[in-house]
């Protein structure tokens, strides 16, 4: 079952999309939530951060899993993804940080150290609901399109379109890693809620696509058109625009 719900602003659609994830906090206090970087979750962190600060919830039991990290990146990098996790919500809430899951992204071997967190999400029972963004080219993760969708997690070539998108962070594109350590689409399709979230015109093509077009490895995204259990999109008016053109029946 694919939700889709609209904020007129990128601040409105955050709110409800931190509503989401305080619903399954409240319901299951010691919930599994899997996290996203880069700046689509930035105001749902703020968001959460004001529920955790007024004692609306709290993340003490809670265990979190990122979905990726850049290889090359120290942790205290400021652009690595420990670093802004660390920056945007977890020094801000009231988590414990060894319940706080990331992909080593200085690891001598990246394979075995893609097997270890997968035994790390095993081992937690899984992910109860797994926050995403959405890239322009339909990556989720920073699993990028194929000719096959990555099970597991992955050591990933970043593709042009994405260090493009990501050298903005950077003091220029040769600074931009390409490549990361991704968990694999298999293992976002198997969590039990996903929450995706997107902001702007430059996301409505790719969301149409994404929800609408055929289900590909080309876009992956679309993937999510086959999950089991609820997807609930969270978006502004900006980025909902195509499906609103085209699908008003979905909204």
């Amino acid at each position: 079952m694919i939700k889709f719900i609209c904020g007129k602003t990128n601040e409105e659609a955050s709110v409800l999309a931190a509503n989401v994830m305080a619903d399954v906090i409240k319901a299951k206090p010691d919930a599994v939530l899997g996290l996203a970087t880069g700046s689509s979750p930035i105001n749902m962190y703020k968001e959460l951060i004001r529920m955790c600060s007024a004692g609306e919830i709290s993340f003490k039991a809670v265990k979190s899993v990122n979905l990726d990290e850049y290889v090359g990146l120290t942790p205290d990098h400021d652009q690595s993804y420990a670093y802004f996790m660390n920056d945007n919500l977890f020094a801000h809430i009231d988590i414990d940080k060894a319940n706080t899951n990331l992909p080593s992204g200085l690891a001598a071997d990246p394979a075995a150290e893609c097997k270890r967190y997968d035994a790390v999400i095993e081992s937690m029972g899984g992910v109860d609901i797994q926050l995403l963004g959405i890239g322009n080219n339909g990556h989720i993760g920073f699993n990028e399109p194929d000719t096959h969708f990555p099970k597991t997690t992955s050591l990933v070539n970043l593709t042009d379109s994405t260090i493009d998108a990501n050298s903005r962070f950077f003091a220029s594109r040769d600074l931009v890693p390409t490549k990361a350590i991704s968990m694999g689409i298999g293992q976002i399709m198997n969590a039990k809620k996903v929450l995706l979230v997107a902001f702007g015109t430059g996301k409505a093509e790719i969301l149409e696509k994404s929800f609408f077009g055929p289900v590909t490895p080309e876009v992956p995204a679309s993937i999510l058109q086959f999950f089991k259990g609820e997807v609930v999109v969270c978006a502004d008016e900006a980025a909902l625009s195509v499906i609103k053109e085209k699908h008003p029946e979905a909204l």
